[in-house]
């Protein structure tokens, strides 16, 4: 038996459940165009998993899903159109948004894409030109 802590999280309807286990790989905001128009937002809040964290309990064939490019696969729920998570495979992550996993203690640690940024944030966190080289990027900040 595990004690790693779990948090669930549920579709706007909530005929799509699941649940989350262990600590995030990353957490933070995107600001990228791609995020802001799926999102409807000016920045996304991002907690990426491991794909082996990430459980769906109720509701699976119930989700749909949209890749507009291969690196990421956009998922929602079919019947309210409650957007779940994106899986970005090139990277071997899967970002649930962060306002679907309330009890989760959000502690962002970057900005990614923040050239491309509508809103400005001045919070003295990293600010990446796109992503960290791990994850495919230059690696770069830019000024807040």
């Amino acid at each position: 038996m595990s004690n790693e802590k779990s948090y669930t999280g549920n579709c706007f309807c909530g005929a799509v459940q699941f649940t989350v286990t262990g600590e995030p790989a990353a957490m933070g905001y995107c600001h990228c165009e791609s995020c802001r128009h799926w999102s409807a937002g000016p920045v996304n809040a991002f907690t990426l998993w491991k794909p082996e964290a990430v459980k769906i309990t109720q509701g699976a064939d119930n989700i749909g899903t949209y890749h507009k490019t291969p690196a990421s696969y956009r998922k929602w729920c079919q019947t309210c159109g409650g957007h779940l998570f994106t899986d970005h495979p090139g990277m071997g992550l899967i970002d649930v948004y962060a306002a679907l996993l309330p009890e989760l203690p959000y502690t962002p640690e970057v900005h990614v894409h923040y050239q491309e940024t509508v809103l400005h944030v001045r919070d003295g966190l990293p600010k990446m030109k796109d992503l960290p080289k791990e994850m495919g990027g230059s690696g770069e900040n830019v000024e807040e």
